[in-house]
């Protein structure tokens, strides 16, 4: 599966954006999907993700109650709704995808798309 995520810009602390993620291939919906993030000199972390049937949905302690993932599975898209921004969201974001388990691990995703940049001022 090929994965192209978009929707990243420049925003102010407390505003919002939504990211999207395509996918092509025809099992898109047997995968499971995640958002990850990478800051400039950090590691990348895990964001959310959901299970194949999107019943599952996890998401990181730092971004609960403010981001909201959910997919398409007809559109073959993933999106990231993110509120109540904060400067310690900027990151390259990604989205990436498995056809295992859940995992908040980057080294479980087995598909990486390019990431799509989103700076918070403050």
């Amino acid at each position: 599966v090929q994965l192209q995520a978009s929707g990243g810009g420049l925003v102010q602390a407390g505003g919002s954006l939504r990211l999207s993620c395509v996918a092509s291939g025809r099992t898109f919906n047997s995968y499971t999907m995640g958002w990850f993030r990478q800051a400039p000199g950090k590691e990348r972390e895990f964001v959310a993700g959901f299970s194949w049937s999107g019943r599952n949905i996890n998401y990181a302690d730092s971004v609960k109650g403010r981001f909201t993932c959910s997919r398409d599975d007809a559109k073959n898209m993933v999106y990231l709704q993110m509120n109540s921004l904060k400067p310690e969201d900027t990151a390259v974001y990604y989205c990436a995808a498995t056809g295992g388990p859940m995992t908040t691990e980057a080294s479980g995703m087995s598909y990486w798309g390019k990431g799509t940049e989103v700076t918070v001022s403050s």
